[in-house]
């Protein structure tokens, strides 16, 4: 099947959830390449490519001794840096060339970023700010769930909100949303895709745990996107005409890594401002973001992906989409993205986020007349 766009290398891609690699050896296939993960004795992760270059044979399925793995076919062992130490055959010589690759990994807001281009390009200050998931202040919860869809199909998804009425009717969707003020804004590479709806009921599972919002309310879903595919949603309600200090709201973790060309990662996160102490709270949101999206938009993107692989084709753009006004941000995302590919490793994704605290405090400082402002 034709590939018509490469994967963007020089970039950071989220790897693992932190809990996710633990001190045993742990595979993942990122933008095509097998990668193994494990903590080394210290607890600090480390990122190799899976291929033992002696035979190619997996070295998922070897054994983690100390600090370094054991090839399972012919006991060669390598460190966290990749480069052969141990050659139990012969002589015990190493050759110059038995090493695999190590890849730049860091470790920040409970989540595993990796770099799969030049090492010398790897700068730890272009991570998206994710810090939601790690502030102590905001309860969270995350997971992971693998789709059968190219991970530009489910940035459409997550960046045009307008199907929320539609496809997550009875859990997420509002009458509201259709009708709602949409408003699309870029700094830098960062793209904010956001949707103001006044005055309407609360979306089902805001109002199922809040019960005194089964009155008329403000919703707010402000979406930022980083490339290749990073999402944050600020969402939230709160009375009609009232500021958002006196609503409730929560960030959701979007974060899509292609496995490969029509397979993706999406690890998923809530962090919540409300109901701090109720632990009940996260396995709630934890139901409600596994039904929305495990049982409604994961069916709908594996259907439409396996629409274009009938079409012979991988890539939404390759069947040339009728668009209304409601693609705005989609297509502003693509655009970002491609002109990214087009320059891999001569410009970077540059992503343009305060830290969640100051947001927070901006958009609170610009409220007028009941309404939240969103500030980049």
């Amino acid at each position: 099947m034709k590939v018509s766009k490469p994967f963007l290398k020089n970039a950071w891609y989220a790897a693992a959830w932190s809990y996710e690699v633990k001190k045993e050896l742990f595979e993942r296939t990122i933008i095509g390449e097998s990668v193994l993960f494990y903590r080394k004795e210290d607890n600090q992760a480390v990122a190799i490519n899976n291929a033992c270059p002696h035979r190619y044979s997996p070295l998922h399925l070897g054994t983690l001794i100390g600090d370094v793995v054991e090839c399972k076919y012919h006991g060669l062992r390598y460190d966290s840096t990749g480069r052969c130490v141990h050659n139990p055959h012969g002589d015990g010589k190493i050759p110059e060339k038995m090493c695999t690759r190590a890849y730049p990994l860091e470790e920040t807001h409970n989540m595993l970023w990796i770099w799969m281009g030049d090492p010398a390009l790897a700068d730890p200050a272009t991570i998206p700010d994710f810090g939601c998931q790690s502030d102590p202040d905001y309860p969270s919860v995350e997971g992971v769930i693998e789709m059968h869809g190219n991970y530009e199909l489910i940035t459409d998804n997550l960046m045009d909100l307008s199907h929320v009425e539609f496809l997550h009717k009875g859990i997420l969707g509002s009458e509201a949303i259709k009708r709602g003020e949409h408003e699309l804004l870029q700094d830098g590479t960062t793209v904010w895709s956001n949707r103001w709806c006044p005055d309407g009921l609360a979306p089902p599972a805001w109002d199922h745990m809040f019960k005194d919002y089964g009155k008329p309310v403000d919703h707010w879903l402000y979406m930022r996107w980083d490339a290749p595919a990073h999402m944050l949603l600020d969402v939230g309600i709160t009375p009609t005409g009232r500021p958002r200090s006196e609503g409730i709201w929560m960030y959701g973790t979007d974060i899509l890594t292609p496995k490969d060309q029509t397979s993706t990662y999406y690890f998923w996160g809530v962090a919540r401002d409300h109901d701090k102490d109720n632990d009940e709270m996260g396995k709630i949101w934890t139901s409600a973001i596994e039904v929305a999206f495990g049982t409604q938009d994961k069916p709908m993107i594996e259907a439409q992906q396996g629409m274009l692989e009938a079409l012979g084709v991988i890539d939404l753009d390759e069947v040339d989409p009728v668009l209304l006004p409601m693609d705005s941000a989609t297509v502003r995302c693509r655009r970002v993205l491609d002109q990214l590919r087009r320059e891999d490793g001569t410009r970077l994704p540059d992503p343009r986020n305060p830290a969640l605290v100051e947001l927070v405090e901006k958009t609170k400082a610009a409220e007028y007349e009941g309404k939240v402002v969103p500030v980049v």
